[in-house]
């Protein structure tokens, strides 16, 4: 028997697939076993009702999407009342995406489901705009990190997992600034900040003018930043970013990843997540390795320079 389990962040996964927040939601339920899977991701909730972005809000690419959805909430109050209590019925543990304008807002947020019961964990999307730093996200900078993560630790127990931007000229130093702050894991992480033209029109593809690029054409960059985050901290890292086949999961597990979010893959294939176990545990299968786990960070760098050597 394969042991596919991995120890995320305060949690122990019976395997390293989860959904990437914005990718899933209830309505997957009649295609795609939920109890299949490590854990359950909400899309990004916010304390406010919110309308999100103008549309068109996806367009797609030669080798992805891009997206400006603009995180559109109900609001708290409906999420804790009518979504959660859905998502107890399931065995894999529920983490919460959140996501607030203001570092008080995130620590509000934390503090609310840190007392409701089927909250497993919070997942802080600290890539969203930050009112306080003139629209510039949380994640950009490592102070801006340090302290909206040290907010959120001071009100909450619960296993905290911190989404990082690869925006962010230097991703590590604003992971190391999480870890410091008390976070329990990294997600390496959201999508990479773009723009297509619609060379007709003369006008960009997506209403909010720019959005985030997912899919196979950022994989390699986020292998990259898992792999230099998961060298750098104590702490797991999770990895995000191209995923549609356990080949790839395998990449970020060998870069040092503890467990894997898959977004965009989901949107073409529903049953993605649930093939992509079968696929880890034939892997490992094939290969003689009895636990998952021993494949983490099991990359020969032997030739790379620190942090990676320069092309």
């Amino acid at each position: 028997m394969i042991d596919l389990s991995v120890q995320v962040g305060g949690l122990r996964l019976k395997n390293p697939v989860m959904p990437a927040s914005g990718t899933f939601a209830e309505e997957l339920t009649h295609l795609l076993d939920f109890n299949q899977l490590g854990a359950l991701v909400t899309k990004t909730i916010t304390s406010e009702k919110r309308t999100g972005n103008p549309m068109p809000r996806v367009c797609e690419l030669a080798d992805g999407m891009m997206n400006a959805i603009g995180i559109p909430s109900k609001g708290a109050d409906l999420f804790i009342d009518k979504v959660v209590p859905f998502y107890r019925g399931f065995d894999s543990p529920l983490i919460v995406s959140i996501s607030a304008p203001t570092a008080q807002g995130f620590a509000d947020l934390a503090a609310r489901l840190s007392d409701v019961p089927g909250v497993a964990g919070i997942e802080a999307n600290i890539s969203c705009p930050n009112l306080e730093a003139h629209g510039q996200s949380f994640g950009m900078q490592a102070e801006s990190t340090r302290s909206v993560v040290a907010l959120m630790r001071q009100v909450t127990s619960l296993p905290l997992w911190v989404k990082l931007t690869p925006n962010a000229g230097e991703v590590v130093p604003v992971a190391l600034a999480a870890q410091d702050a008390g976070a329990d894991a990294v997600v390496v992480g959201n999508t990479l900040l773009g723009l297509s033209i619609d060379i007709e029109r003369g006008r960009a593809r997506l209403g909010n003018f720019m959005g985030g690029i997912s899919g196979a054409a950022i994989r390699p960059l986020m292998v990259r930043l898992t792999y230099q985050c998961a060298k750098a901290l104590e702490i797991p890292v999770i990895g995000c970013g191209g995923i549609s086949t356990a080949d790839d999961a395998l990449e970020f597990i060998y870069a040092g990843a503890s467990a894997v979010q898959v977004g965009t893959a989901t949107f073409l294939h529903p049953k993605a997540m649930n093939i992509m176990v079968g696929e880890l545990e034939a892997f490992c299968q094939r290969k003689g390795v009895a636990s998952i786990s021993s494949l983490i960070g099991a990359l020969d760098d032997s030739a790379a320079e620190p942090f990676g050597a320069l092309p």
